[in-house]
């Protein structure tokens, strides 16, 4: 059949989650916003970029200032091809580790795209994902782990009252990517 012009087609949103590598704990003086990627984050990071750029385009991210989230970001670019430094934008508000905090943001942000991508924080991530999508959706998305959640929404704004309404369509962990020789 025929779709009827007059009709709009059911809207669809795409929320791509990524949590930071791997940091270290090694300098206790440091906040834990300056903590730096550790020998595993800074291999994990790049590797994921790879992996990622191997099957998506680039896209604009939203960033935590957390040092190691912005550490891997950054490390994102290095290998992602056409992702560059100026696809991120640095946003206060997602060093939290609430999941209710980043729905705020998400509500206020004012982004049009069908898609968002945010580098962030556990528990924050995880929570989230089991919000969106059912409560035993993800037990602990890992370091340098990815998610994509397909929201039935028209707008952003709308996400708060998509409780259990998202699909989890993909994920990607380091320990997926094997060991490199």
């Amino acid at each position: 059949t025929a779709t009827d012009p007059g009709v709009a087609a059911s809207a669809m949103k795409t929320l791509y989650l990524l949590r930071h590598a791997k940091s270290s704990w090694d300098n206790r003086a440091l906040s834990d916003r300056d903590r730096p990627l550790n020998a595993r984050g800074e291999r994990d990071a790049p590797r994921m970029g790879e992996a990622l750029g191997r099957r998506m385009s680039p896209m604009r991210f939203h960033v935590s200032p957390a040092e190691r989230a912005q550490q891997t970001f950054h490390a994102l670019c290095a290998a992602w091809p056409g992702l560059e430094v100026l696809h991120g934008t640095t946003i206060p508000a997602l060093y939290t580790f609430d999941y209710r905090q980043v729905l705020d943001w998400i509500t206020a942000c004012g982004v049009v795209d069908d898609t968002l991508a945010l580098v962030g924080h556990n528990p924050a991530f995880t929570e989230l994902v089991c919000y969106l999508v059912n409560p035993n959706a993800l037990d602990n998305l890992p370091t340098a782990g990815w998610v994509e959640i397909g929201l039935p929404i028209d707008r952003w704004q709308d996400i708060q009252s998509s409780q259990y309404e998202g699909e989890l369509l993909y994920r990607l962990f380091p320990k997926m990517l094997g060991i490199e020789a």
